[in-house]
């Protein structure tokens, strides 16, 4: 079926948006890798009892490159669905796009962008810890900051989510 030139600038400039914010969060979890988990002097916690373990600094790096491997996957979904869509309107005949795996691409796309987020939001929650104090002994300062980020980064997630699948089913 041949799409509409409209359609698939929709399409376009969602997945623009998609790669777009991809690149923002990838270069924080850049950030975020260069910080030394390990480095006694860069932490605010000055209680010996909410000293964090070698867990809570190995999660921190795995988060990040799982936050990372979903953002790469997701930026690369997206850009290739943008290729094939500029394909088909530069060649010759007609221009064909399957929409359902236009859909499927999108929905994959956005799965991978929110799981980046979640996993970053995750390595943010070792961040914390490492420098303000565990939250399992209940350091003020690091439930102060832990918890806005448990509360805003899943309800932005449900709207992201929630609009990726309205697109999805349209």
């Amino acid at each position: 079926m041949a799409i509409s030139s409209s359609f698939t600038s929709v399409h376009i400039t969602a997945l623009d948006a998609i790669t777009n914010v991809n690149s923002l969060f990838t270069l924080g979890v850049f950030i975020g890798l260069s910080f030394n988990p390990n480095d006694p002097s860069n932490n605010l916690n000055s209680d010996p009892n909410c000293i964090p373990t070698a867990a809570i600094a190995e999660n921190l790096v795995a988060f990040h490159v799982y936050s990372f491997s979903s953002f790469l996957f997701s930026s690369l979904v997206a850009l290739a669905l943008k290729q094939a869509i500029r394909l088909s309107r530069t060649s010759s005949a007609v221009a064909h796009i399957n929409r359902s795996a236009l859909r499927v691409g999108m929905l994959v796309s956005g799965i991978g962008s929110a799981s980046g987020c979640a996993f970053l939001m995750l390595a943010l929650a070792n961040v914390v810890q490492i420098k303000l104090g565990t939250l399992a002994c209940g350091s003020p300062h690091a439930l102060a900051a832990v918890v806005p980020l448990f509360i805003f980064v899943p309800i932005a997630l449900l709207v992201y989510v929630t609009v990726v699948v309205y697109a999805f089913t349209r």
